[in-house]
């Protein structure tokens, strides 16, 4: 063996045993916030433009049974970033406080907390240990700032759940985000940010969890987009002006982080992530087959877009019908990352990266059944009464999913919806009479699940509760009525 050979030889080795810093992927995830199961052209919006999320996603492997572990945004990234079900982190609501009118609620809610603990060891935390360079680019809603759970950089993120003064400046509550013309869109400013850092960090492995506000309220649409979509004949599903600016803003940018990476020769080393934290604003946008929308713990509540672009190891084009739920993404994301899994945190999901590649045996995990919990109360909107009734969406229940089949139980009353989601996928029948046994098997699973993770069920009587009251306010559709007549 000559010398060049043998430096060769000693080269290979070393990066072979010193470590895979060099073949491990950049991760960008894409978090939108409050953004439908068919708010991309993709998924069968008529209204609303998305190329290039629509290119990114038949790239990779759409997953069209994904969803979110919550139905509203708190709780939904609390287990995005702890890897587990709500009753492990206790983070139930926005907030801790009773949501809707007193008279209405018949128990005392479960308050839980309203901060992520510090010792709940994300995957962010994970990564940077491993040499990841970590980045929060926009919302955060956990605590202060992420920076504490594992992202050395952080813009826009504090405990603050959407631009308070709109997408417009000033942003008093966003901070770090540098110099911003004054007719500059926050989800431009964001996406400039992000591809400001994927061409500063070339060189070093690194993972973006760029989470937009979007397109969460206010409903504020981008100025120079308006007249394009009043122009545009209205869809049968979308027809909102407003709404379909915002998400042609995120799109763009997508289409801007795409060019950036290919400028700086990142592409193919870049795993892309896109998913959401919840079903979609009811009053701005439609999930339809689905029924319910933010709140709601019917599939438009909880079931989101998702997909995984990965060159060269992710086929294109491939629609995959495999439930899964937010808690996936904690060991999956440390998979792509070869990032050992924390000791002693337990993790409620499982590696997605096998069915990604095709290689899982998906008969088990479509067998697996996914969980939700909700001890509180979320009150409906003024505008939208078309769901179980007019004053909450979402009043103290738990779910489960296991295949074809889906089980709601409502704490209030001790009443149960059971639907099967192949033949029904509206839930507009609920089979919880004509079907005992399954009604029992699911209740079983469900009981277990709960008493397995200590998740607390409210019992206690609210005394402020009016039965009659709720009974005219909800024969009369009237989410503020607040006296009686």
């Amino acid at each position: 063996m000559n010398f060049r050979a043998k430096a060769l030889f000693f080269s290979l080795s070393f990066i072979l045993h010193s470590g895979y810093a060099e073949t491990r992927p950049n991760i960008l995830f894409i978090f939108l916030d409050d953004f439908g199961w068919k708010d991309t052209s993709y998924m069968g919006s008529d209204f609303y433009e998305t190329p290039h999320i629509d290119k990114l996603a038949k790239g990779g492997m759409i997953f069209t049974h994904a969803y979110s572990a919550s139905a509203n945004c708190a709780p939904a990234r609390a287990s995005l970033l702890s890897g587990q079900y709500s009753p492990r982190h206790e983070v139930f609501n926005v907030g801790t406080g009773p949501r809707g009118k007193s008279a209405y609620r018949k128990l005392e809610h479960i308050a839980g907390v309203d901060t992520l603990r510090k010792d709940i060891v994300t995957w962010a935390s994970c990564l940077q240990k491993e040499g990841y360079t970590t980045a929060s680019i926009g919302k955060w809603h956990l605590s202060d700032t992420p920076e504490p759970f594992g992202f050395k950089i952080n813009v826009a993120g504090t405990h603050s759940g959407n631009p308070s003064q709109g997408y417009y400046p000033p942003h008093p509550n966003v901070p770090n985000l540098g110099k911003v013309s004054k007719n500059e869109y926050l989800t431009d400013t964001l996406n400039q940010r992000a591809c400001s850092f994927i061409k500063t960090h070339k060189k070093a492995p690194w993972m973006l969890y760029l989470t937009h506000f979007a397109v969460h309220t206010p409903i504020q649409a981008k100025k120079e987009l308006i007249a394009k979509y009043k122009q545009k004949t209205p869809g049968k599903l979308h027809k909102n002006v407003d709404m379909a600016t915002m998400v042609q803003a995120v799109d763009d940018g997508v289409g801007e982080l795409v060019k950036t990476l290919e400028a700086t020769g990142q592409r193919e080393n870049t795993v892309i992530l896109f998913f959401a934290d919840n079903g979609g604003y009811g009053p701005a946008t439609s999930m339809k087959p689905l029924k319910g929308y933010k709140g709601t713990y019917y599939e438009g509540g909880i079931r989101v877009p998702f997909f995984v672009n990965w060159p060269g190891q992710v086929k294109a084009e491939v629609v995959n019908e495999t439930p899964i739920i937010g808690v996936d993404l904690y060991p999956t994301i440390c998979s792509i990352a070869q990032a050992p899994l924390p000791e002693g945190q337990p993790l409620d999901g499982k590696d997605l990266v096998p069915v990604f590649k095709q290689s899982a045996n998906l008969s088990e995990w479509q067998s697996r059944p996914l969980f939700w919990h909700f001890p509180a109360y979320l009150q409906n909107y003024a505008t939208n009464t078309s769901q179980r009734d007019p004053l909450f969406r979402a009043r103290p229940c738990s779910a489960v999913r296991k295949g074809d089949w889906k089980l709601l139980e409502y704490f209030e009353n001790n009443e149960f919806e059971l639907f099967n989601l192949k033949e029904d996928i509206g839930e507009t029948k609920n089979l919880a009479m004509e079907r005992p046994e399954k009604l029992t098997e699911m209740q079983e699973v469900l009981s277990q699940w709960r008493s397995k993770l200590k998740a607390p069920v409210p019992t206690e009587l609210n005394p402020a509760y009016d039965p009659e009251l709720e009974a005219q306010a909800r024969e009369n559709g009237d989410v503020n009525r607040g006296k009686k007549k």
